[in-house]
Formats: structure tokens, C-alpha cells, sequence
């Protein structure tokens, strides 16, 4: 179960009716990377990253690519074993877990392959057929915003995901209390997610204007140290996003008591060995916690999928896709798709799903 060969590919994603607006970026179309690992028997296994951007995260589409060319080439004739592969590309180059994680994606899909066994099973067996997805706003104006909120209610959705920050609080404050009068009598959960846009003072704000609204607030400020600050001055549930950065961080979050749940993105953390790790975290600590990622197409709405298919079902906050912002799937028989607010856990070995190569034209890299 060596690996013979790495791959590396560069396709371009455009999102539907752009640009998809939050509080520190606007995203007209995503720079993905994919790999491709073929072992010495043959068997392939398929991994892609896709940050959003330069702004959004500590994570950049050129420094994903430049990462992994970093270190394709001492991980020829590494063991696809996700324990073991983590700790060879540890070896070759600190940090850059989002590129790191195309690799463990890669290596789950081809040892799944093998096993004749699903991602799933791999991380401890699936709990459910399907999981639950949630449908996330872009920032925009309080009326658009509900509009967009109701159509989505109408599909199924059973969360949604109000994104704020990045203009007058004012504007915040209207568009929560809107959202609620639409929802209050309806069996659907909000999120509302700043994306690190407010200041201290505005999630304060917000929490006690909208305290009879029931929300999680999810990242509203910059840093940890902020979070740490209103933790005792808000009485929402606080969800830590952007700064989950490694299970370092997030251990030290739950221990410090800063966190009610995650908002956890698979490649920001390392991929899916690191996430079954921060899962377990999780149910040890009773949090709940979404399984997501940034964007991204068929292989990281795969990923995010097998994973949040073994998490227990009461700390599930849902799995939020790409899907409906972007043109078009990998596999064209059975890609990720959002039926009904909820997302089909992919059959057969590995990721399940079977990628048309040809959309991504030849390698920029190979090793």
C-alpha cells in the first residue's frame, strides 16, 4: 500500500450568480487543487483543498500547490496509512494543514479502495444514510436575505446559516430579527456566522438586542482572546470557526471552557484523521459541531460527508456543500448533491465517488 506516483491538478470553479458576499471577502470563483495518488498496485485515491481565497483563512490556493510540491516527492514510497502518512508529511514541512490535507483525503480513498471499504468505515462505521445539510446566506440586505431564507426553508433545509459583519450593526440587528419572525414558528434552526467582522463590542450588541432570539453565534470576532472576552457577556452559544486551526487549539478551547461547539472545516485541520480526532474530542466534551469544509467540489463534499455520517446524531449541526453555489460535479452519475436539505452518505469503497479526470486537464505537477 506504497504510494508510486502523486499528481497534482488546478481547476477553476465558478460560482453561480457571483460573487457569494461575506464580511471580509467576496468569492467570484474557486481555485481548487487536486491530487491524485496511485500506489504500487495500482489502485488510485483522490484528494482536493480549496481555500477560499486570500483573506478568508491562512490558507491560500498557490501556497496549497506550492506545499504539496513540496512534499510529493518524500512521500513516494510512503504508506497510504493515514497515522503514517501524517507523520512523513510532518517530517517534510511544518504547518500547511489545508495541503496536508489533500494528501490524508487522497490516502483515505485509496485505502478504501483496497479494504473494499467506505471512507465511513475507515473512521469508525456511519451512523445514518443521510446527514443533514445547512444553506448559507451571503451578506446582503435584510429583505433579500429572508427571501433567500424562505426558498430555502421550502427545500428542506433544516438549519440555516445567516452570514453578517462588514457594515453598520444596525443593519445585522434587522436582518436576525427578520429571519427569526420567519422562522419562529418553524422547525428550523440559525446559525449566525460574522466570519471574525464584529468587534467585541457588536456581538455584545447583538446578543442582548436579540436575547429572545435563539441563534449560535458562530466566530463573530477576530482572535481566540476575543471570543474568551464576550464568552461571559453573550448569551448565545458561542462557535468557534476560523481559529480552529489544529487540535491543539481546539483541546485548549474546550479545556478553557471559551467554546460551546465548532464550526470544523476538514482541510483547515488537516483532514480526515485530525477531524476523527476532533470528532472524538467533541463527543467526549458533548459539543456539537458541523463537518465542512471552505468549497470545493465532489471530493471534499465526499470527505465532509463520510465524516459527519459517524458523528452521533444529537452533536451534528449539519454539513454544509459547495454544491449549490457552483456549476457542475466531478462525477457526473453520482456526485454530492443537496436533496431536501440533506446529503446521501456516497456507496461503494473509498469516497465513493468516481472522477472524471478529464474536466481537470493534464497535471501541473508530478511525481
Amino acid at each position: 500500500m506504497e504510494i508510486a506516483e502523486i499528481h497534482i491538478y488546478q481547476h477553476d470553479l465558478p460560482v453561480k450568480n457571483g460573487p457569494y458576499s461575506m464580511a471580509n471577502a467576496k468569492v467570484y470563483s474557486l481555485d481548487t487543487t487536486l491530487v491524485k495518488i496511485i500506489t504500487k498496485s495500482g489502485q488510485t485515491g483522490w484528494g482536493e483543498t480549496c481555500p477560499v481565497g486570500p483573506t478568508y483563512a491562512e490558507a491560500h490556493a498557490k501556497g496549497a500547490r506550492a506545499a504539496l510540491e513540496e512534499m510529493a516527492p518524500g512521500l513516494i514510497g510512503c504508506s497510504v496509512e493515514p497515522k503514517v502518512i501524517h507523520l512523513k508529511m510532518d517530517s517534510l514541512l511544518n504547518g500547511h494543514n489545508y495541503a496536508k490535507a489533500a494528501i490524508d483525503i487522497a490516502a483515505h480513498d485509496a485505502l478504501g479502495k483496497i479494504s473494499g471499504v467506505s471512507v465511513s468505515s475507515l473512521l469508525g462505521g456511519a451512523l445514518r444514510k443521510k446527514v443533514p445539510s445547512y444553506y448559507a446566506t451571503g451578506v446582503a440586505p435584510p429583505d433579500e436575505v429572508v427571501r433567500v431564507v424562505r426558498e430555502k426553508i421550502l427545500e428542506g433545509y433544516p438549519r440555516v446559516q445567516i452570514k453578517v459583519g462588514g457594515r453598520p450593526i444596525e443593519i445585522d440587528l434587522e436582518t436576525i430579527k427578520k429571519v427569526w419572525e420567519l422562522i419562529e414558528d418553524k422547525e428550523v434552526r440559525m446559525a449566525v456566522d460574522a466570519n471574525r467582522g464584529w468587534s467585541t463590542e457588536d456581538a455584545i450588541q447583538v446578543s442582548r438586542e436579540c436575547s429572545e432570539v435563539p441563534f449560535v453565534m458562530e466566530q463573530p470576532c477576530d482572535t481566540i482572546e476575543d471570543l474568551q472576552e464576550i464568552k461571559t457577556q453573550i448569551t448565545h452559544p458561542l462557535y468557534m470557526d476560523e481559529n480552529s486551526t489544529s487540535l491543539k487549539v481546539v483541546r485548549s478551547a474546550v479545556d478553557r471552557g471559551i467554546v460551546d461547539g465548532f464550526g470544523m472545516k476538514v482541510t483547515r485541520i488537516g483532514g480526515l484523521e485530525p477531524m476523527k480526532i476532533f470528532r472524538d474530542i467533541c463527543e467526549t466534551s458533548n459539543l456539537p459541531h458541523t463537518c465542512d469544509d471552505s468549497w470545493g467540489g465532489d471530493i471534499i463534499a465526499a470527505a465532509c460527508t463520510h465524516i459527519a455520517s459517524t458523528v452521533k446524531e444529537n452533536l451534528l449541526e449539519g454539513t454544509w456543500l459547495a454544491a449549490p453555489y457552483i456549476e457542475g460535479n466531478y462525477d457526473k452519475d453520482n456526485g454530492i448533491n443537496i436533496v431536501q436539505g440533506h446529503i446521501s452518505v456516497p456507496e461503494g469503497p473509498g469516497l465513493g465517488v468516481v472522477i472524471d479526470e478529464t474536466l481537470f486537464g493534464p497535471p501541473i505537477f508530478s511525481f
